[in-house]
This record gives structure tokens, C-alpha cells and sequence, in this order.
């Protein structure tokens, strides 16, 4: 556990906690409230604690890619502007916003000012850290709830697996029954096969009279 860093568990997951713990250490502005995060934005953030996230995300990045500068921060946080049925332009993010978080994060010590920009500080590279073993704890007994969450349910679909194969066999006729029934089968069709046809005489037939074949006396006469 002392091993872990903030690079060991998701930036997402550090930043929320950061954000969290920052809102009662830095003092938000009051124009806040109404101001877009950057000209590339149609409206202002919807998340009424942005600001905090923000100073969370800047702190984050100055750790990571430290020593970076206003310029590069603004042109991290920036984006397209959408300009309609024209092509979008890029737009860095507003100045005013990163500088005031950058010397809101600096006057608590998590930063300090280098030679080109500002670098994290010994008591900023701790309190990420801390920050990351706290959500590392969280982070992994989620993960291990849902492994065995996942585990549970490739249980019931085996034994769901296992039952309809049961039903299927218990269904199906037993081996001895099918050739049972495939020589019972073919006795039947060897019978109807040797039965000679016209031996019985169907029911019209019989009832119709039998006309008797002329003799040859009566054919003679009829020649003369």
C-alpha cells in the first residue's frame, strides 16, 4: 500500500477526491457563477463546483507534466468552437480561470514557480499520493465486488447450462427405443413391399357384376 501512486489508480477517481477535499481550502470566485470555462464553450458549466474540479485537474497535470505554464494549460483545456455551417476553429480555454487556479493551488504550497511555469511541490507530490492510497482502497474492493459479482453469474448460467442439457436428454427417446423402433419400421415396409397388388378387390369392384366372356359358338354365329 505505501508502493502506491497517483499514476497506480484512474485520474478520474484522484481528481473527484481532490476536488472534494479542496472546496474547504481554496476560496472559489464569485464569477464563477456566470463565466464560460473558454471561448470554444456555448454556455457555462452546468456542475456548480466546477471550479474546484478544475483547480483538482490543473494540480493533477502540473504533477504529471510539470513545469507547465499558462499558455500550455489553456491550450490543454480547450477545443473546438462550434462556428455553425463554417469550419470549427480551435480555442484555447480561458486565461483568467487557469492563472486563478494556479495561484489559488500556489498559495496553499501544492505548487511553486520554476524557471519556465510552475512545478508541484514536495507537500503537493504527498498530499496526490495520500489522496491516490485513500482512493486506491475504495477502487479495489469495488473491483473485487464486481469480480465476484461476475463470478456469481457465470455460476448461475452454468447451472442453468447443466439443467437444460438434463431436460433435453431426459426428452430424447433411449438408444435401445430408436432401434426398436427403426426395425419395427421396416417390418412394416418389408410387409407392405411383399403384398401383391390386386389380390383383394376394393369395395366398387365387388359390388359391380361380373360379365361373362363370349364362347365361341356365339362368335361364330355372329360371323355368319
Amino acid at each position: 500500500m505505501s508502493d502506491i501512486s497517483v499514476f497506480d489508480v484512474p485520474a478520474g477517481a484522484v481528481i473527484s477526491a481532490v476536488a472534494a477535499d479542496l472546496k474547504g481550502k481554496l476560496e472559489k470566485p464569485a464569477f464563477t457563477a456566470w463565466i464560460k470555462s473558454g471561448a470554444h464553450r456555448e454556455r457555462a458549466p452546468l456542475d456548480k463546483e466546477w471550479w474546484y474540479v478544475r483547480s483538482a485537474s490543473i494540480l493533477y497535470r502540473v504533477y504529471k507534466d510539470g513545469p507547465v505554464g499558462t499558455e500550455s494549460l489553456r491550450t490543454y483545456y480547450g477545443g473546438k468552437r462550434n462556428r455553425g455551417s463554417r469550419p470549427h476553429h480551435f480555442r484555447k480555454a480561458s486565461g483568467k480561470v487557469v492563472r486563478t487556479c494556479l495561484q489559488g493551488l500556489e498559495k496553499e504550497g501544492l505548487i511553486k514557480k520554476l524557471g519556465k511555469g510552475r512545478g508541484i511541490t514536495p507537500k503537493g507530490q504527498k498530499y496526490l499520493n495520500d489522496k491516490a492510497k485513500e482512493v486506491s482502497v475504495v477502487y479495489r474492493k469495488g473491483r473485487d465486488d464486481l469480480a465476484e459479482k461476475k463470478k456469481g453469474i457465470q455460476a448461475e448460467r452454468r447451472r442453468m447450462f447443466v439443467k437444460k442439457a438434463d431436460v433435453i436428454a431426459a426428452e430424447k427417446p433411449s438408444h435401445e427405443g430408436k432401434e426398436a423402433a427403426k426395425k419395427g419400421g421396416k417390418g412394416t415396409q418389408i410387409a407392405k413391399a411383399g403384398k401383391p397388388e390386386g389380390d383383394t378387390p376394393s369395395k366398387k369392384d365387388a359390388e359391380k357384376p361380373v360379365k361373362e366372356a363370349p364362347s365361341r359358338e356365339k362368335k361364330g354365329a355372329k360371323n355368319e
